[in-house]
């Protein structure tokens, strides 16, 4: 099977052209995703290309979509991407769990928001705001399956085995995502990246969700021995009860 590096990207339709774009089947998507992680992108397209393209693939398939407003980007996650991004969401749930910070997440959720012509399947994300944890849970008793009925999320995780090729971090933006934290696989880094005043997200040195800097992070998710996951999660809780609980106030 031939890498998704050689397929070139599509094009748009000519100018003249009345046709609509058509989307790739699900055995192209297959195609030009086969080599995992390694993004690809069709340019140029609009809203309702994004939202079939995402609605034709089935749950499961492994295709993971992004849509900045004007490029969409497609690619297929590897084991080491998803082995780095549950150790991640581990570090936020049992951190959370530990010191009693409320706090719900959806997973690798799709958010598909038309009001910003921006879409994008984040590796994990949680809410942390009161009021958006009561929203999401509503939504969750009624077995709401409209994307809708959910806030955007307060907390993205994001595994960057490879750079992405479109503005991931305008749409990030345009959700209005409070916090990211992304590891960087060029650099072996975990990145805690918070939304300023100019609507751009920027390096800082620790959550405002967590009471957690970003080499903490670091250590845990890519240092310390992960072999056996539960004895990792009870030494996780361990250092969680002796160095951050104190860091709260009481």
């Amino acid at each position: 099977m031939s890498s998704a590096t050689t397929h070139p990207p599509l094009v748009p339709f000519p100018p003249d052209s009345t046709s609509p774009r058509p989307v790739p089947s699900l055995e192209k998507l297959y195609e030009m995703t086969s080599v995992p992680d390694e993004r690809v992108v069709i340019p140029s397209v609009d809203w309702a290309f994004y939202e079939q393209l995402v609605d034709s693939i089935p749950e499961g398939a492994n295709i993971h979509v992004d849509y900045d407003g004007k490029d969409l980007e497609i690619m297929s996650l590897s084991q080491l991407h998803d082995g780095i991004k549950k150790r991640l969401g581990r570090f936020v749930e049992l951190t959370a769990e530990e010191l009693e910070i409320p706090c719900t997440g959806l997973g690798q959720a799709t958010w598909k928001r038309p009001e910003v012509t921006r879409g994008l399947e984040a590796d994990e994300c949680y809410y942390f705001a009161p009021e958006k944890l009561v929203v999401a849970a509503e939504a969750m008793m009624r077995m709401s399956m409209d994307g809708a009925a959910y806030p955007n999320p307060d907390l993205a995780i994001e595994v960057d085995l490879s750079p992405s090729k479109i503005d991931r971090p305008g749409i990030y933006a345009a959700l209005r995502v409070a916090e990211v934290w992304r590891f960087d696989g060029e650099h072996q880094l975990i990145i805690i990246e918070q939304l300023g005043d100019d609507g751009s997200h920027q390096p800082v040195k620790g959550s405002t969700f967590l009471p957690v800097r970003a080499e903490e992070v670091a250590r845990w998710v890519l240092k310390e021995d992960f072999r056996d996951g539960s004895l990792w999660g009870r030494r996780l809780r361990a250092w969680v009860r002796a160095e951050l609980a104190p860091r709260i106030p009481r």
